[in-house]
């Protein structure tokens, strides 16, 4: 019998990959390149009671923190440590290489969590981190591992890092790409490729994008929705103004190209499936219909 699969049931009933993105505008990655077990600050093997610090402090001050490693690499000189923050053309990215994983300690995650600088250089970036988590969910190790692949062998190879769980394994292969707080899902080698070659000339590739990170699920899907009825593939084509929610309903106004958007965007609810691989139960589907 065939073992089941999220990712695989997810594409065969066709759910929307637009406004999937989890809601984080502030990350931390950690290198770590030892096993990272079903829950990566639990289970990974950090030194005694760094994960638990890292966990709780993450939720303090919302900021998501994911273990990282370079694609067939164990090899470490220092520990490299990446902090981001998704704030659309404000977003930026830092970064250190700390002689020990103990010295994260000392990162100052409220500052981070805030907006601010938890004291690291700035780093140019991006960051093409790919989920490879494969304790956690089979189909990010399945679909994950070959993106990575991929993108190690490009011109992209010094920007990607499998990362720990990012959220959404039924949409494996995923990519986060930071830090703008891009979400892509659905990806296989050619077309993860495809996504970076657009973000290094500065463009999205609408047909695999799941959403911006810093924006709530409803505006992640009506920006998609506008960018592909008016072709506007840059960066900052479309920017969100404005959101107002009633119930299921939001009403989102966006900037597009200097034309201001109003749309009406519903969330429903498909009939419960099994969303992750190891699902004790089913859930309700969740998908944003775009109107007006």
């Amino acid at each position: 019998m065939t073992a089941f699969r999220c990712a695989a049931a997810s594409e065969a009933r066709g759910d929307d990959l637009a406004g999937t993105a989890s809601t984080v505008r502030s990350f931390l990655l950690v290198e770590h390149a030892g096993s990272w077990g079903s829950d990566a600050l639990r289970d990974a093997r950090l030194p005694d009671g760094l994960g638990a610090h890292l966990a709780a402090e993450g939720r303090r001050h919302r900021v998501r923190v994911l273990l990282v490693r370079r694609h067939g690499r164990r090899d470490q000189d220092g520990v490299r440590v990446f902090a981001a923050r998704a704030a659309g053309p404000d977003s930026w990215l830092e970064s250190a290489t700390l002689d020990s994983v103990e010295e994260v300690r000392d990162l100052d995650l409220a500052a981070l969590g805030s907006g601010r600088s938890p004291g690291l250089a700035p780093h140019a970036g991006p960051v093409l981190a790919v989920c490879t988590h494969g304790r956690h969910d089979a189909c990010c190790a399945e679909r994950g591992r070959p993106l990575a692949a991929a993108l190690a062998d490009s011109p992209h190879a010094e920007t990607v890092w499998e990362c720990s769980h990012v959220g959404g394994d039924r949409f494996a292969g995923n990519l986060l790409v930071l830090p703008r707080g891009l979400y892509y899902g659905r990806l296989d080698p050619a077309s993860v490729l495809g996504v970076a070659d657009a973000l290094a000339a500065g463009h999205l590739e609408l047909d695999h994008l799941r959403g911006r990170s810093d924006r709530a699920m409803p505006v992640q899907a009506a920006e998609i929705e506008v960018r592909r009825r008016f072709g506007l593939a840059g960066l900052d084509d479309v920017r969100p103004t404005g959101a107002r929610g009633d119930g299921d309903l939001t009403s989102v106004t966006l900037d597009a190209a200097g034309r201001e958007v109003t749309v009406q965007v519903r969330r429903v609810l498909e009939p419960a499936q099994q969303l992750t691989c190891g699902a004790l139960r089913d859930n309700p589907v969740p998908r944003f219909v775009v109107e007006g």
